[in-house]
């Protein structure tokens, strides 16, 4: 099995030793971060990873992430959201830097994560500066989790990443521009990074760093100027010139003493995407159908297997469904139990517990005692439980021990302070969801009753089917599940993903001000609280037929499908600042649309900082909206030459540093 994905790169000839665009190769994958539970078995498996990996003869060189042991023979390389700091374990190797997070995960319940342009660009910067050889970013692009595939548990089905392309391929602007002129920057100075002699000098007491690149071959220059303080710093490199260094940043000095880049000092555009409908389309009034999910025989306790335990969520269902249905019998003679607590230890993620089959309650989180008061009837009583996963874990020590769904338990009847524990009971289970096994999903089954009179609103355990038209054009389309509550989507049998919009943030915490200075967490520069974690889901066009589509969804909780609607992402204002001296650059992301009006364009010192917010300064450049106008109405993108030249204006015009500021619509 280790030798089944080397071989099949080998066939393709993709290694660099056979021509191909594969330069390294990884064992492993942040080991080193859980290994230590293992204890010496850990160590030996490091070991043996390092051994059978070199074994391969694959002409690249092999890395191990996060794993400071890793054996010489194999390159140590760092993951996180800054690794200047980090020094191999072998002064031979060269600093890698394999996972730059460009953002972070998101999870049901929470808030949406950010990490800005700015500190992205400080934290690549800073790394090349501290020698560094080759770093890789962590998401670059971000992508969806269809199907079950979500991990955490509670991760999302999106996983944007806030990375410089998002989930939909879209340009995620300022970061992505800002990235691209770092690179051009880095790329310029290539070839004394490479070949050089490295000095170093600290200011502003060691706040302020200073590293020069002297080519070995003709003595060219590329210099590093850092600045670690939360405060703008003026440093004076002599006959190198006078700079003001923002605070928490780094400037690319080529020769040592021209500025080409700094990472504070975003000279590229933001665009606003948006969800909407499509201009040239009809809006849509979906007309649906339903059917329930069966659940008579679960709630009559009936199975498909017998124990006499309480299972592992995992073990039971092999992975074949997020849902298991416990299911057992509780006889009572009359007088000892009536007014009852149900009590079940439960090891997540989503619980429903039914008495004779009527819902008493449900809950949800990592892990909890579930307690609700249950009424039971004389004889016989069934009890049935539905188990349902949000996600399996996927990272830490002993991951693949963990437990989900009731597992062990106990699960206890309480009364007057007595209590039967019915763990031992016998129990009959039920894998996934018979809607499932039956595949209601595919709008080709047959087994499917649907029903399209008398639309159940805010039922639970219900199917609903509808047929729809895609959207126009060739921008990625989602669907807006605002209204539904939790359960899971398809379009022509194709998975979407798990969805849950009813769950929605903490509404504090999201006070507008992001400040980029400071180490980045992933609690840091939050946004979305109060709103739904996830509303629009993506539904790639590849999914899609040219004439009639059917999305089914499956509800679980409860909800409304009547304002469900397909919707694109679409850059809708763009707006940019640049420094005089620069290129601002504007586009419409991808040839889709154009510029369609320019809303606002001053040139001298403008005031704000992101779209909506401009303002005409003290001083402007009269001609600052017709030159604009000029270079960009009607076109998918432009560049504009930020100068006194561009905008007709003297040598004596503006303030020491103009900018240019625009906002413009695309349409």
């Amino acid at each position: 099995m280790e030798l089944r994905i080397v071989n099949m790169a080998k066939e393709a000839k993709l290694f660099a030793s056979q021509g191909g665009p594969i330069i390294l190769a990884q064992i492993e994958n942040e080991y080193g971060n859980v290994m230590g539970p293992y204890g010496e078995a850990g160590k030996s498996y490091v070991k043996w990873c390092a051994q059978m990996a070199v074994a391969q003869n694959t002409g690249v060189p092999w890395i191990m992430c996060q794993q400071s042991d890793a054996p010489s023979t194999v390159i140590n390389t760092c993951n996180g959201f800054y690794c200047d700091a980090f020094t191999p374990n072998n002064p031979k190797n060269p600093k890698i830097w394999t996972e730059n997070w460009t953002g972070w995960f998101k999870k049901w319940g929470q808030k949406d994560p950010h990490r800005t342009a700015e500190d992205l660009a400080f934290s690549v910067a800073r790394f090349f500066q501290h020698n560094g050889v080759l770093q890789n970013y962590y998401m670059y692009h971000g992508g969806t989790n269809f199907g079950r595939t979500s991990g955490g548990p509670f991760i999302t089905t999106s996983y944007d990443y806030d990375a410089p392309l998002d989930e939909y391929g879209n340009l995620n602007q300022p970061k992505w521009g800002h990235l691209k002129k770092l690179h051009a920057a880095l790329k310029l100075g290539e070839k004394i990074l490479t070949n050089s002699t490295v000095k170093t000098a600290n200011y502003s007491d060691g706040w302020v760093e200073l590293t020069t690149f002297t080519s070995n071959i003709n003595g060219e220059r590329l210099c590093f100027l850092s600045n670690t303080k939360m405060d703008d710093v003026n440093v004076d490199l002599q006959q190198d010139g006078n700079y003001s260094v923002p605070a928490w940043s780094v400037s690319i000095l080529q020769d040592c003493n021209q500025e080409i880049y700094n990472t504070a000092k975003v000279n590229v555009q933001t665009s606003l995407i948006v969800k909407k409908l499509q201009e040239n389309d009809t809006p849509q009034k979906l007309s649906w159908e339903w059917a329930p999910e069966p659940t008579k025989a679960a709630l009559l306790g009936r199975g498909g297997f017998k124990a006499t335990q309480l299972l592992e969520q995992k073990a039971a269902t092999n992975d074949q469904s997020d849902y298991l249905w416990y299911m057992t019998r509780v006889v009572n003679n009359g007088t000892s139990m009536k007014n009852v607590t149900l009590r079940v230890k439960y090891s997540g993620q989503f619980l429903h517990a039914f008495v004779n089959g009527k819902e008493i309650g449900s809950q949800h989180d990592y892990s909890f005692t579930f307690e609700k008061p249950a009424l039971l009837k004389p004889g016989r009583n069934i009890i049935s439980l539905l188990s349902a996963t949000v996600g399996l874990q996927n990272y830490g020590e002993f991951f693949d021990e963990g437990t989900e769904g009731i597992a062990g338990g106990p699960v206890e009847l309480i009364d007057s302070g007595n209590t039967t524990d019915l763990s031992s009971n016998e129990w009959s289970y039920k894998v996934g969801l018979i809607g499932e096994g039956r595949r209601f999903y595919n709008p080709h089954s047959g087994h499917a009753k649907w029903v399209s009179g008398n639309l159940p609103v805010g039922s639970a355990m219900t199917w609903y089917k509808t047929t729809f038209q895609a959207p126009s054009g060739t921008e990625p389309v989602v669907v807006d599940l605002q209204g539904m509550g939790k359960g899971h989507a398809w379009v022509n049998g194709n998975s979407l993903g798990r969805f849950w919009p009813t769950l929605t943030a903490d509404p504090n915490g999201c006070d507008g001000k992001c400040d980029y200075r400071g180490q980045y967490k992933e609690n840091k520069c939050l946004s979305n609280c109060g709103n739904p974690t996830q509303r629009w889901y993506h539904v790639p066009r590849s999914f899609l037929n040219n004439g009639p589509n059917t999305l089914i969804l499956f509800e679980e909780i409860g909800g409304n499908p009547s304002n469900v609607s397909f919707q694109i992402t679409a850059t809708e204002t763009i707006c940019g600042n640049a420094y005089e001296g620069t290129t601002l650059e504007l586009s419409c992301n991808g040839g889709r649309r154009t510029i369609s009006d320019i809303q606002f364009a001053s040139f001298g010192d403008p005031q704000g900082s992101t779209c909506g917010s401009f303002q005409r300064g003290s001083v402007e450049a009269s001609s600052s909206l017709s030159a604009v106008e000029k270079a960009c109405l009607g076109k998918e993108s432009c560049s504009i030459n930020v100068s006194k030249t561009t905008f007709g204006v003297g040598d004596s015009f503006g303030v020491d540093t103009n900018r240019l500021a625009v906002q413009a619509v695309c349409k």
